[in-house]
């Protein structure tokens, strides 16, 4: 298969920058991620551990024993050919002694486990798997700064040295390790409107009742665009822009299914926010590219790691053995395909379908607003958002 650089860096700081088409595979998800079809390559024998079906065969332990709880996101686990159940059976394949039971996160997220650990309530998952920073740092505002999740002994994961640099989610606590990432952008149907070259485009007369977005309260992408016109105008003046996409007909709605499946794919309107593997799904799916143009504001996209911890409470030799086998080859490239999004790891670790390689796409330059910044900032900024936008 071709191969082009991947990515640099995807780092802690505001910026980031990097360019090109891809090659390997929001998330979504956030927590929202789109999902697709995708068979992994046999993947890299780079020290005899991988084999083709991404279970080990020098460090699998047969001793490991007992029951891992998983806590994800519903499309991790459900819909349409999800990377949970083929995680489970691998790694109940490799670890034969031990059952991965997956939990459906609940509604209210992250802040569900914050309540818990706050009134001092059992919580009884060992893994939360779909972090994001953001969720980090609700943590660190609500409880005792580095609190909830372990500090990772990462000499207990062998493969965690393959993880790309920049991909640490900048937590001073180490308690996280990345598993794949993202970038959000728009998703346009060229048939309709011509690409946007800027922010200020979208607020432009072309653009008038065009744009589906996302509530930053109840959705990942949402809150990422959100953080994105934080990046693009501060934290003095992005409300101000969001009052002209207001007026410029912007619609928001609760999550990324409805507006992506529910609205755009409906053909409601020509353009949504989303992420810049899109056409990976649309070609699996077999629908018309006209439909699923990627377009990058400014020449950037957001990027959006996702990463997994292991509660406090949790069970950290069977949950250190799940996380070295999700770094796997097989892993990464069956996370990678399924979620539509990029791995963790270096390419070298990791060989994916084709067609990643032709239609992912990484932006010239990739932007985050990092840990340091949003601690006792984000909240803020979402409900001020809130108040004035969020059930227009």
């Amino acid at each position: 298969m071709r191969r082009r650089t991947l990515l640099g860096s995807v780092g802690g700081g505001i910026t980031l920058g990097l360019a090109g088409c891809l090659t390997q595979d929001d998330e979504t998800g956030g927590t929202e991620t789109d999902s697709t079809t995708g068979d992994a390559d046999e993947s890299t024998t780079d020290d005899g551990a991988d084999t083709d079906d991404g279970t080990t065969t020098d460090d699998s332990d047969d001793g490991q024993s007992g029951t891992l709880q998983v806590v994800t996101y519903e499309s991790m686990i459900d819909g349409e050919n999800p990377a949970g159940p083929w995680l489970k059976d691998a790694f109940e394949e490799a670890y034969p002694g031990v059952e991965l039971e997956w939990i459906q996160l609940p509604d209210q997220g992250i802040n569900h486990y914050v309540n818990r650990a706050d009134e001092g309530v059992e919580i009884e998952p060992d893994v939360y798997f779909g972090l994001n920073i953001d969720d980090l740092v609700t943590v660190d505002d609500n409880l005792e700064d580095g609190g909830l999740f372990r500090e990772l002994d990462t000499g207990e994961i062998d493969r965690a040295d393959r993880i790309r640099d920049g991909l640490d989610m900048g937590d001073p606590h180490g308690r996280v390790l990345a598993y794949d990432t993202g970038y959000i952008s728009l998703v346009y149907d060229e048939s309709e409107v011509d690409e946007p070259q800027t922010f200020e485009d979208l607020t432009d007369s072309a653009y008038e009742d065009a744009l589906l977005a996302q509530n930053a309260q109840t959705s990942d992408p949402g809150q990422a665009f959100l953080l994105w016109t934080i990046d693009a105008f501060g934290e003095d003046g992005y409300l101000d822009y969001w009052a002209d996409l207001r007026e410029n007909g912007v619609r928001v709605l609760d999550d990324w299914s409805e507006s992506y499946y529910g609205a755009y794919i409906e053909e409601e309107r020509p353009m949504v926010v989303s992420y810049s593997t899109d056409q990976v799904f649309a070609v699996a799916e077999g629908n018309d590219l006209t439909r699923h143009q990627v377009g990058f504001l400014n020449d950037q996209g957001y990027a959006n790691p996702e990463g997994m911890a292991i509660f406090e409470g949790g069970d950290a030799d069977l949950a250190s053995a799940f996380f070295d086998f999700v770094l796997s080859g097989d892993a990464q490239a069956e996370i990678a395909e399924r979620n539509v999004q990029f791995p963790a790891v270096e390419e070298e670790y990791v060989d994916l379908d084709e067609e990643f390689d032709e239609y992912a796409y990484v932006p010239p330059e990739a932007v985050t607003v990092g840990y340091d910044d949003l601690r006792g900032n984000v909240d803020e900024w979402v409900d001020d958002w809130a108040r004035e936008f969020a059930t227009h």
